[in-house]
């Protein structure tokens, strides 16, 4: 998928909407799916996309 990859927390938290620190923390507690390109942490919007779809899919009661 072209433009997929997201590379820095910044881009991440802006997919995400959240801030640089939240995607920090969810980088570095292994709750995203991400991994490390040189010294970078990336991700993919397509991994992320499925990653919240498994969690929609997940809540109790609805």
């Amino acid at each position: 998928m072209p433009g997929d990859l997201l590379m820095g927390a910044d881009a991440i938290a802006g997919f995400l909407g959240i801030t640089r620190r939240q995607a920090y923390r969810l980088v570095y507690d292994d709750i995203i799916p991400s991994f490390k390109l040189g010294g970078t942490v990336a991700a993919r919007r397509s991994s992320l996309t499925k990653w919240m779809e498994d969690l929609e899919g997940k809540r109790v009661g609805g």
